[in-house]
């Protein structure tokens, strides 16, 4: 049996779902009256119209989305014979055609692909993996983490995981899409443009690199797509503020200006603060944030928009690697996903959780950049940020249970392609009900009961988010002194996620 029948057959299900009785579901219009929709097609036959086709409305399910997508699955399975177990899940690695475009060592850089046949969507992600910004940390990073400075033993393929799943139960509104992984080679947050010489020991073209695979996906299919987000976490989640504009650009160049170009940037949006504890600049950790970038920009000969550019002095181009500063300039739309305690933020700002409870100073300043981060946050169309010590989310199998005031990633990312997609159409606000600006207001870490699991780092045992608190040096008596409250009405507030 085919795949285009097993979709249209799988339509059918959904448009008919169930053997009858009372489990059954009949999908149509909000608020169209059985006895109006067939009036409406009785008006159609009548004229010779064909009858109105519109999208399904899924919201008699959104309560039970695992239920409804295990009944799509099993269904799908039944009718497939093959079943799940043969079917293609997995990205397959190509290296790129034009091998002067290579990672840090010479080697060919690429990406890794599943195609969706007859889907026009296609995700192109970005991923992460810190930098390095002289001679002596790249040579460090060579020896200690050369995957992600040479192509040389990349695996064959790759299974997609969170947002780059083929699973519909781990990724509920992508899973069909055209998937592209593009390894992080470049250690320069995608931002290089200088090849390695004689006098380059390394090269350092992350820019470059997106160029040429946007180019070679063109002639597999990109050409007819109807929205190609660019995704990317930590170093890809910066790599996407510097690079989505660049590559509508490109394809604006190329001759396809219908296609929709987004960026979906995860736990790249970084502060320029001041660092808790001031250190030298020795090394990828110790670095405070602008002078690493700064540092880096001129060892990369790193590019950034125009755009964002123009709005500081020459040399101050380091700027453009911070979300706040360069989100305002950017023409295409950017969904950003930020923890609002980002555990790389807290390490380059030199607060390290090494198990010992925090002193009073660090809790302070945690508590601040919590604050510092929402507010940044504050003017960004479409934003998800849990108050969780965590770093990247969306391509962890888990990014499906996280909640900001009762709303999913998926859920917030599906309402955000809706807003987008009705904006294009016919100038439409964001659906109610749908919301795509979620940002925490609680002001600790993990003070949000979806936040990940923590564990003890010396015991292993999960703690609940009190334990972690107190574990972290959380004074229960201050804090509710501060608040005005009883210490256990704190307690059950933080239990809660109030």
């Amino acid at each position: 049996m085919g795949r285009g029948t097993v979709q249209v057959l799988l339509l059918l299900g959904l448009l008919h779902w169930g053997p009858g009785g009372e489990g059954r579901k009949t999908w149509r219009r909000r608020g169209q009256q059985p006895a109006a929709a067939a009036a409406a097609r009785e008006r159609s036959e009548a004229t010779g119209q064909p009858v109105e086709s519109f999208p399904l409305d899924f919201t008699a399910v959104e309560g039970n989305m695992d239920s409804f997508m295990a009944q799509i699955k099993s269904l799908a399975q039944s009718l497939y014979p093959c079943s799940a177990q043969n079917l293609h899940h997995e990205l397959r690695l190509h290296l790129l055609l034009n091998s002067s475009v290579t990672c840090n060592d010479g080697s060919p850089a690429g990406y890794y692909l599943k195609e969706s046949k007859g889907s026009r969507r296609w995700l192109l992600f970005l991923e992460g993996g810190w930098y390095c910004f002289n001679r002596e940390n790249c040579d460090t990073r060579y020896d200690t983490m050369r995957r992600l400075m040479s192509s040389k033993e990349w695996p064959i393929t790759k299974t997609g995981t969170g947002i780059l799943s083929s699973q519909p139960e781990e990724n509920p509104h992508w899973w069909n899409a055209n998937m592209v992984f593009i390894p992080y080679c470049s250690s320069d947050v995608w931002s290089g443009a200088s090849s390695k010489s004689e006098k380059n020991e390394y090269a350092f073209m992350g820019a470059l690199i997106i160029q040429e695979v946007v180019k070679e996906l063109v002639g597999k299919g990109l050409s007819n797509a109807k929205v190609l987000l660019l995704a990317g976490s930590s170093a890809g989640g910066t790599g996407v503020l510097l690079n989505v504009d660049r590559v509508a650009e490109q394809l604006e160049e190329m001759g396809y200006q219908g296609i929709q170009v987004r960026g979906l940037a995860d736990s790249g949006w970084f502060l320029d603060n001041k660092q808790y504890r001031r250190t030298d600049c020795i090394d990828t950790i110790t670095c405070a944030p602008t002078e690493a970038i700064r540092r880096g920009i001129r060892y990369w000969n790193g590019i950034v928009p125009e755009r964002c550019k123009l709005q500081f002095k020459e040399g101050e181009e380091w700027n453009c690697f911070f979300g706040y500063k360069i989100y305002p300039t950017l023409r295409c739309p950017v969904f950003v996903v930020q923890w609002l305690f980002d555990e790389a933020q807290l390490t380059v700002d030199n607060v390290h959780l090494t198990g010992q409870p925090v002193q009073e100073g660090q809790w302070l300043y945690i508590q601040n950049l919590g604050r510092e981060l929402r507010n940044t946050l504050k003017d960004v169309t479409a934003s998800f940020a849990p108050a969780c010590l965590s770093h990247e989310i969306i391509t962890r199998n888990h990014w499906t249970d996280i909640q900001v005031k009762g709303t999913s990633l998926p859920r917030a990312l599906h309402c955000w392609d809706r807003s987008l997609h009705d904006s294009n159409k016919n100038g439409k606000a964001p659906l109610k009900g749908c919301p795509i600006h979620l940002i925490d207001s609680c002001p600790w870490p993990h003070c949000n009961p979806s936040c990940p699991t923590i564990r003890d780092q010396f015991t292993g045992q999960e703690m609940n988010v009190i334990q972690f608190l107190m574990h972290m040096g959380f004074d229960v008596q201050k804090m509710a002194q501060q608040q005005g409250l009883e210490p256990s009405k704190l307690l059950g507030m933080l239990s809660s996620g109030s």
